[in-house]
């Protein structure tokens, strides 16, 4: 401490000042010094105070006495956008699986590189004939994103409907996606022109009975041979668009979607169908005076990505990325640009391999996130207009049953992302006093079951931060 010090000086310059009215006005500077220190003691432990506020030092110390978040990895990034700089950082620098946090680079791309539509046709007319392209739009008779615009267009037309295929370089599945999860809802086939979402969807109509649509699958569902014990099942053959059903009843209100295996020809069936015409695949170049039709607005579709955290959307984005940047449709060279002018700039080296989060083999750092969400804010200036795109806590999307609205407002808008072992939020945060914080705050390599309980913790520090800064 400074204070001791300081009256020890004072006293030792006292004692050898001379006699006189010399000394008298010595004695009286001397008391003037002596009234600053000690006012200036009175008011130490306020300035202590506000110090450690502003340092954070409250927040780290949650941290360190919280159980629960020592016996995982955890990292934590927190960023003053107003200020331009880290107020603080836990294992910052350090690599971790994402999951659907990846989503936000997507979002990123899909602003930089689609514009304001989604492209939903290409084609081009030829005398009695309209030749037609996919784009790698997901919401083509999708059961709740379809916009009937490319759809009414092809019912309306009078000429006969060619469809040239697509060629796709990348896989269907992207590296690092569980093969065991080929019938699971969220992890449908990635395709050129997708029709359906790429999934059945079953619903109960009755006892025992399911719906299919496409109707066209009705007869591609049959009972499981033998019985079955347990709960009402339902699976699809790995190899086959065969689906089963076991001979328990079917549970009321029953609804689920299970991906089917995409191919030319079965697209070009159910479109027959759904049109109630007839359609033809053919081998085509494509020419140059081709004409796009656009489905609808590109950041509507973001916002149906991010909210739920639609998995299909967010790869089918980086498909239509590829088809307007590129003309061909290879997701490989949508993260080339992605690195090339995007993640050169960012504090570590950042590893995507798809762009939905479903890959085990993601890898990004807590600061990688916050550089992201930066770059969104310069993106997207207008802070409604940003925090559309994100789930609102206490309001919306994945965090509606994480965060209590404060003060009667959400203050949390943020980017979920969650695998086995894997729960991460990443975002902006506002404080009470107005500060705007980019954040971003990562929990991997833990026992699943602990997922719910390291959720509650979370929010418990975020809402600390919001309601103490």
């Amino acid at each position: 401490m400074s204070s001791p010090f300081l009256f020890k000086d004072l006293y030792l310059n006292f004692g050898n000042r001379r006699k006189g009215v010399h000394a008298v006005f010595c004695m009286f500077e001397l008391m003037k010094k002596i009234l600053s220190a000690l006012l200036l003691l009175w008011f130490l432990p306020a300035a202590t105070f506000v110090a450690k506020a502003q340092s954070f030092e409250d927040v780290y110390q949650l941290f360190q006495e919280s159980k629960i978040l020592n016996d995982h990895f955890v990292g934590f990034s927190l960023y003053d956008l107003n200020a331009n700089k880290y107020v603080m950082d836990i294992n910052g620098n350090k690599h971790f699986t994402p999951a659907s946090n990846t989503k936000m680079y997507t979002t990123y791309a899909a602003l930089a590189l689609l514009g304001d539509s989604i492209p939903g046709l290409e084609y081009v007319e030829r005398g009695d004939s309209l030749l037609i392209w996919g784009t790698g739009d997901p919401t083509f008779l999708h059961n709740r994103l379809d916009t009937r615009v490319v759809y009414n267009f092809l019912k309306n037309t009078n000429k006969r409907i060619f469809v040239v295929p697509g060629t796709m370089k990348n896989k269907f599945f992207a590296h690092g996606w569980a093969m065991e999860d080929f019938e699971a809802y969220y992890q449908p086939e990635i395709s050129t022109f997708p029709i359906y979402g790429n999934v059945v969807t079953f619903r109960q109509k009755g006892y025992n009975y399911l719906s299919t649509s496409p109707a066209s699958f009705q007869n591609s569902l049959d009972f499981l041979p033998e019985p079955k014990v347990g709960d009402f099942e339902l699976s699809r053959s790995f190899h086959a668009n065969s689906f089963w059903m076991s001979k328990r009843p079917v549970p009321s209100g029953y609804v689920n979607e299970v991906p089917f295996i995409y191919s030319d020809s079965l697209f070009i069936k159910l479109l027959a169908d759904s049109l109630g015409k007839s359609v033809t695949l053919l081998s085509y170049q494509k020419p140059s005076n081709t004409k796009i039709l656009y489905s609808g607005s590109t950041k509507n579709l973001i916002r149906e990505m991010m909210l739920p955290s639609d998995n299909f959307i967010a790869e089918q984005f980086l498909m239509m990325c590829s088809w307007k940047q590129f003309s061909q449709f290879d997701t490989y060279l949508v993260r080339d640009w992605m690195k090339n002018n995007v993640y050169k700039y960012f504090s570590a080296e950042v590893a995507l391999f798809d762009g939905s989060g479903l890959s085990s083999y993601n890898k990004v750092t807590p600061q990688n996130n916050v550089d992201l969400l930066v770059l969104l804010k310069n993106k997207l200036p207008d802070e409604q207009e940003r925090f559309r795109l994100f789930p609102a806590g206490g309001v919306d999307g994945t965090l509606k049953r994480t965060y209590s609205k404060d003060l009667g407002e959400p203050f949390v808008f943020a980017k979920t992302g969650t695998i086995t072992s894997v729960y991460n939020q990443s975002g902006y945060l506002i404080t009470r006093t107005g500060r705007r914080l980019a954040f971003s705050f990562m929990n991997n390599n833990y026992i699943d079951d602990r997922a719910s309980v390291i959720r509650k913790e979370m929010a418990k520090i975020i809402t600390y931060i919001r309601q103490t800064y």
